[in-house]
């Protein structure tokens, strides 16, 4: 296989060339370019070789091609394509599943394909805690001291419970552990996670553990509904992933989803990937009157006027919600909801998906009759999710009792350190602005009798001596927190979403957003709620759905039983890969110059197939030909490189980095007689949620295996 390190084509397309170019690049086995040239390709008069092309669809990107045509394509540059009727011809199945893989809080749901306006949330789980909804359960998963899987949710963290202490530090207990492919910059297939004892274990086979869970059960709930054994081959499956995810994250949630059964590489159609804040807006679309409550001051909805309360609304909306939820069938609209009466064509939104471990937001318009949607500002956020409020209490826990105690106690006591997070997480929820009476967190007995024995005193004695004013002991065994101690808890994280949100109501795409929308668990922070509607309630009008928790699932399935209604997205990123010009004197840096059979050539040109928050419909294609130095070669291997900015010349300009490979195997492509020039074609669409590419031999109309890599590079 030849080295991938260094491998350049000799690319007839400008940097500045548009979507959906074609240019014909040589790969040589020695890593160094030869160019091949008809004698009517000779005439190289500027310094950028360039093509006029076609554009693809209605939101093809702006032309910003330079210069004339300097090499004659090998083949048509114009490609037909209809997203609608690709989406039409691919594989039919019985039944759409989404997965809501959370931080905090997993699920699934499903709707048959027949009956696409009903969708069926999974069966109420068993266990739960005070104050906290059970319709989805909690992310953890339990291993066995021999690392096999033994339970997820809450079955997991009530074993893990009922452990003795000495025994529960051999076994392996994760919570949370979504955000780790968040925060990994260089993640990888052996990316670790740390178990709450401590040890060590593969991130890839945790993930793959928890899809296969969810695998199981929703295939027991079909097969039981259907009173026959139901086939994952009759399953679609979509996993929903934060849209500020970069393409490893992605990538390696579809290889855990491979691993566990969902789909394989060669039928990877089965299996959508959903961008969360995508999904939230889709069901959004169909929300009649009934299933929202709104808070910003600007009209009444559902009987709430400017002067009810943000809590007194909720609170009716979460009684309604409560009354109802032995129902798991939800129906929808099977066209436009009755929020979209006042919308006009290119009204825009903004959905804000608050999460546990994230806060994605993006910026959608509607496209009239249908309801398709744009996406009109490349997808933003940041680790600003609930999860930050855990953190702050830890912060304060280390304060009072200290940061060596805490962490001693994590790996010695790692189950009851479980059962203070989740006496926290049922006052969390009890937080609200307009609270007046104390909040009490039970302490464990082991937490009480470690500190003992850690500091030779005990934890009211530590408490007094802290300069914590606003957390007291109290003789029941709690620690008692002002209102303003929890409001105080919640405020780092909060700060982070709103001045997020104030800098993108900046961006010109976004200046006249006419709603809101405020999704996910950490939506129903009436703190959140009130945050949000003090900074951008005379701006638009901001709404919440009923059952928050559950709008992205509900998506999820939409988004499954019709992957083409988002229209056209924004790229998060530049891509490109690295290619040989023409050098220009004074044009080119002398440090990139490469004579080769007396050419001159400037090195390291970054070639863009797309940028940063350009807009791209579904289906358009970035078109490249490639072809080997040497007939018989098997592989090519061409390096991927991404940047933030716009504006990039060189692959080795300050932001740019290898992210990836594009690798096409010719094994089985040339039939008997090896034409003397082979042109392998590729098509590049960067208009889905993943980045996909498709191959063809053009002598012999062969499909050629190709895969983009963004975890083993």
């Amino acid at each position: 296989m030849m080295d991938s390190v260094g491998m350049y084509g000799l690319c007839g397309c400008t940097a500045k060339s548009k979507m959906k170019c074609d240019s014909r690049w040589e790969i040589p086995a020695s890593g160094q370019p030869v160019m091949k040239k008809k004698s009517s390709d000779v005439q190289l008069d500027t310094e950028y070789l360039s093509h006029k092309t076609a554009p693809t669809s209605a939101y093809s990107s702006p032309a910003r091609s330079l210069g004339d045509t300097g090499i004659t394509p090998l083949s048509p540059s114009h490609i037909v394509n209809d997203a609608d009727t690709n989406v039409s011809e691919q594989q039919t199945f019985l039944v759409v599943v989404a997965i809501d893989f959370g931080t905090t809080s997993s699920g699934y749901a499903y709707s048959f394909t027949k009956e696409p306006e009903c969708i069926h949330v999974m069966r109420r789980w068993e266990g739960g805690d005070p104050g906290v909804s059970n319709q989805k359960t909690p992310t953890t998963i339990l291993l066995t001291p021999e690392r096999k899987f033994h339970s997820f949710g809450y079955a997991a963290r009530d074993f893990y419970h009922d452990l003795d202490p000495n025994e529960a530090k051999q076994w392996l207990y994760l919570e949370k552990f979504k955000m780790k492919l968040h925060t990994t910059g260089d993640l990888t297939m052996d990316t670790d996670l740390t178990a709450a004892n401590g040890k060590k274990v593969k991130a890839l086979e945790i993930f793959a553990y928890a899809l296969q869970y969810f695998k199981e059960q929703a295939l027991k709930e079909l097969s039981d509904q259907a009173g026959s054994e139901f086939e994952n081959s009759d399953v679609r499956w979509v996993i929903t992933v934060p849209a500020i995810w970069k393409q490893p994250a992605k990538q390696f949630m579809r290889q855990a989803a491979y691993q566990a059964g969902l789909a394989s590489p060669e039928n990877a159609e089965q299996l959508i990937i959903a961008l969360e804040p995508e999904a939230a807006s889709i069901y959004c679309r169909k929300l009649r009157l009934h299933q929202m409550i709104e808070l910003s001051s600007k009209a009444a909805v559902n009987g709430y006027s400017s002067g009810d309360t943000v809590g007194a609304g909720f609170a009716q909306a979460k009684e309604h919600i409560r009354r109802n939820r032995q129902s798991r069938t939800f129906l929808v609209e099977n066209v436009i909801g009755e929020i979209w009466s006042e919308l006009e064509e290119g009204d825009k939104y903004v959905v804000v998906d608050s999460g546990g471990g994230t806060v994605d937001l993006t910026v959608h318009q509607i496209r009239l009759p249908e309801g398709h949607l744009k996406e009109l500002y490349k997808a933003t956020g940041g680790p600003y999710g609930s999860l930050g409020v855990d953190y702050e209490f830890e912060k304060l826990l280390c304060k009072i009792f200290g940061e060596d105690f805490i962490e001693q106690f994590k790996i010695k006591r790692p189950a009851a350190w479980v059962d203070l997070m989740i006496a926290f997480e049922s006052r969390k929820r009890a937080a609200a602005p307009d609270r007046t009476n104390p909040l009490n967190i039970t302490l464990p007995f082991s937490f009480i009798d470690y500190y003992k024995k850690f500091r030779g005193h005990s934890v009211e004695h530590a408490l007094r001596k802290s300069n914590v004013d606003f957390v007291k002991w109290s003789s029941q065994g709690m620690l008692r927190m002002s209102p303003d101690a929890m409001n105080a808890l919640f405020k780092p994280t909060i700060d982070s979403i709103i001045e997020h949100l104030r800098d993108l109501f900046q961006k010109p795409e976004v200046s006249t957003v006419k709603f809101l929308f405020l999704v996910g668990g950490f939506a129903e922070a009436p703190l959140l709620q009130q945050a949000v509607q003090a900074a951008f309630g005379d701006k638009c009008r901001i709404i919440i759905p009923q059952d928050v928790g559950l709008t992205i699932l509900k998506g999820a399935v939409l988004f499954g039983l019709d992957p083409a209604v988002i229209k056209v997205r924004r790229s998060p990123l530049t891509y490109g890969v690295g290619v040989l010009n023409r050098y220009v004197e004074g044009k080119h840096p002398p440090e990139k110059l490469l004579v080769k059979d007396g050419t001159r050539w400037c090195t390291d040109v970054f070639d863009k197939f797309i940028s940063a928050d350009q807009s791209v419909a579904l289906g358009e294609l970035v078109k490249r030909s490639y072809t080997p130095a040497k007939p018989s070669q098997l592989v090519i291997v061409i390096n991927i490189y991404s940047s933030e900015c716009d504006d990039v010349s060189f692959i080795t300009d300050p932001g740019v980095k290898k992210c990836g490979t594009l690798r096409l195997d010719l094994t089985g492509t040339s039939g008997t007689a090896v034409p003397a020039r082979r042109e392998i074609q590729t098509l590049m669409q960067f208009g889905d949620t993943e980045i996909k590419a498709t191959a063809v031999d053009i002598a012999t109309a062969k499909s050629v295996k190709v895969g983009i890599d963004f975890l083993n590079y």
